[in-house]
Protein backbone atom coordinates (compact mmCIF):
# COMPACT_ATOMS: atom_id res chain seq x y z
CA UNK A 1 0.00 0.00 0.00
CA UNK A 2 1.32 3.54 -0.83
CA UNK A 3 -0.12 6.54 0.17
CA UNK A 4 0.40 10.57 -0.80
CA UNK A 5 -0.92 13.39 0.65
CA UNK A 6 -2.00 16.04 -1.77
CA UNK A 7 -3.45 19.51 -2.22
CA UNK A 8 -5.68 19.67 -4.85
CA UNK A 9 -7.42 22.97 -6.44
CA UNK A 10 -10.71 22.57 -8.14
CA UNK A 11 -11.61 25.05 -10.43
CA UNK A 12 -14.97 26.93 -10.30
CA UNK A 13 -16.00 24.92 -13.68
CA UNK A 14 -15.74 21.55 -11.78
CA UNK A 15 -16.63 21.63 -7.77
CA UNK A 16 -20.08 20.26 -8.43
CA UNK A 17 -18.67 17.12 -9.91
CA UNK A 18 -18.10 13.76 -7.73
CA UNK A 19 -14.31 13.97 -9.20
CA UNK A 20 -12.73 12.90 -5.47
CA UNK A 21 -16.20 9.40 -6.28
CA UNK A 22 -14.15 8.45 -9.11
CA UNK A 23 -10.41 8.02 -7.44
CA UNK A 24 -12.64 5.32 -5.12
CA UNK A 25 -15.02 3.45 -7.94
CA UNK A 26 -12.36 3.91 -11.06
CA UNK A 27 -8.65 3.66 -9.57
CA UNK A 28 -9.40 1.60 -6.18
CA UNK A 29 -7.75 4.60 -4.02
CA UNK A 30 -8.92 4.86 -0.86
CA UNK A 31 -9.20 8.77 -0.03
CA UNK A 32 -9.35 10.67 3.63
CA UNK A 33 -9.80 13.84 3.11
CA UNK A 34 -7.45 16.09 5.76
CA UNK A 35 -9.08 19.70 4.70
CA UNK A 36 -11.64 20.96 2.00
CA UNK A 37 -13.06 24.50 1.21
CA UNK A 38 -15.07 23.64 -1.71
CA UNK A 39 -18.00 25.88 -2.34
CA UNK A 40 -20.31 26.51 -5.74
CA UNK A 41 -19.55 28.77 -8.37
CA UNK A 42 -16.02 28.98 -6.48
CA UNK A 43 -12.63 27.24 -6.95
CA UNK A 44 -12.02 24.62 -4.54
CA UNK A 45 -9.27 23.47 -2.27
CA UNK A 46 -8.71 20.07 -0.58
CA UNK A 47 -6.13 18.40 1.40
CA UNK A 48 -6.50 14.50 0.52
CA UNK A 49 -4.71 11.43 1.57
CA UNK A 50 -4.73 8.94 -1.42
CA UNK A 51 -3.95 5.03 -0.32
CA UNK A 52 -3.58 2.59 -2.90
CA UNK A 53 -1.18 0.81 -5.26
CA UNK A 54 1.73 3.33 -7.00
CA UNK A 55 0.66 2.37 -10.86
CA UNK A 56 -2.98 3.08 -9.61
CA UNK A 57 -2.28 6.24 -7.57
CA UNK A 58 -0.31 7.63 -10.42
CA UNK A 59 -3.28 7.09 -12.68
CA UNK A 60 -5.95 9.11 -10.22
CA UNK A 61 -3.30 11.79 -10.38
CA UNK A 62 -3.71 11.92 -14.48
CA UNK A 63 -7.53 11.54 -14.02
CA UNK A 64 -7.50 14.78 -11.73
CA UNK A 65 -5.05 16.42 -13.98
CA UNK A 66 -6.97 15.97 -17.24
CA UNK A 67 -10.49 17.32 -15.37
CA UNK A 68 -8.61 20.58 -14.68
CA UNK A 69 -7.56 19.58 -11.27
CA UNK A 70 -4.56 21.19 -9.87
CA UNK A 71 -2.59 18.45 -7.68
CA UNK A 72 0.83 19.01 -5.63
CA UNK A 73 2.07 16.86 -3.53
CA UNK A 74 2.32 18.29 -0.08
CA UNK A 75 5.80 18.75 -0.12
CA UNK A 76 5.55 21.95 1.96
CA UNK A 77 4.66 23.46 5.12
CA UNK A 78 3.56 26.85 5.97
CA UNK A 79 5.65 28.97 8.20
CA UNK A 80 5.08 32.35 10.03
CA UNK A 81 7.08 34.66 9.41
CA UNK A 82 7.61 36.44 13.11
CA UNK A 83 9.49 39.72 11.79
CA UNK A 84 6.54 40.47 9.63
CA UNK A 85 3.27 39.66 11.47
CA UNK A 86 1.37 41.99 13.26
CA UNK A 87 -0.69 40.03 14.85
CA UNK A 88 -3.46 41.97 13.35
CA UNK A 89 -5.26 38.14 13.88
CA UNK A 90 -6.71 38.14 9.81
CA UNK A 91 -5.68 34.70 9.31
CA UNK A 92 -7.35 33.04 12.47
CA UNK A 93 -10.60 33.93 10.74
CA UNK A 94 -10.09 31.55 7.83
CA UNK A 95 -7.88 29.34 9.78
CA UNK A 96 -10.24 25.87 9.55
CA UNK A 97 -8.33 24.06 11.56
CA UNK A 98 -7.40 26.62 14.09
CA UNK A 99 -3.98 26.00 13.99
CA UNK A 100 -3.75 30.10 13.63
CA UNK A 101 -5.71 31.60 16.94
CA UNK A 102 -5.42 34.63 19.22
CA UNK A 103 -3.65 34.06 22.36
CA UNK A 104 -5.70 36.23 24.72
CA UNK A 105 -5.33 38.45 27.16
CA UNK A 106 -1.77 39.31 24.80
CA UNK A 107 -4.13 39.06 21.65
CA UNK A 108 -1.13 37.93 20.25
CA UNK A 109 -1.81 35.68 17.08
CA UNK A 110 -0.58 31.65 17.89
CA UNK A 111 0.47 29.42 14.97
CA UNK A 112 0.28 25.36 16.10
CA UNK A 113 1.94 24.16 12.45
CA UNK A 114 0.49 20.21 14.33
CA UNK A 115 -2.61 21.40 13.58
CA UNK A 116 -2.53 23.42 10.33
CA UNK A 117 -3.52 21.08 7.30
CA UNK A 118 -1.48 23.12 4.60
CA UNK A 119 -4.92 24.61 3.21
CA UNK A 120 -3.57 27.66 2.53
CA UNK A 121 -6.42 29.81 2.80
CA UNK A 122 -4.04 31.67 5.69
CA UNK A 123 -1.74 32.88 2.94
CA UNK A 124 -3.51 35.22 0.63
CA UNK A 125 -5.63 36.60 4.16
CA UNK A 126 -2.27 37.66 6.07
CA UNK A 127 -2.24 41.63 5.04
CA UNK A 128 1.46 41.45 6.08
CA UNK A 129 2.44 38.70 3.89
CA UNK A 130 3.44 36.88 7.05
CA UNK A 131 2.15 33.52 5.96
CA UNK A 132 4.51 31.58 3.72
CA UNK A 133 4.35 28.47 1.82
CA UNK A 134 8.06 26.84 1.76
CA UNK A 135 8.88 23.78 0.13
CA UNK A 136 10.53 21.05 2.28
CA UNK A 137 11.59 19.02 -0.96
CA UNK A 138 10.13 18.82 -4.40
CA UNK A 139 8.05 15.80 -5.69
CA UNK A 140 5.89 15.81 -8.43
CA UNK A 141 4.07 13.19 -10.54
Amino acid sequence: MYSKILILRFPKTEVHKPIVYHLTKDYDLVFNILNAAVLPRKEGIMALELSGTKKNLSEGVKFLKAQGVKVKNASQEIKRNNKKCTDCGACTAVCPTEALAVQRPEMTVIFDQKKCSLCELCVPACPPRAMEVRSIHQTFF
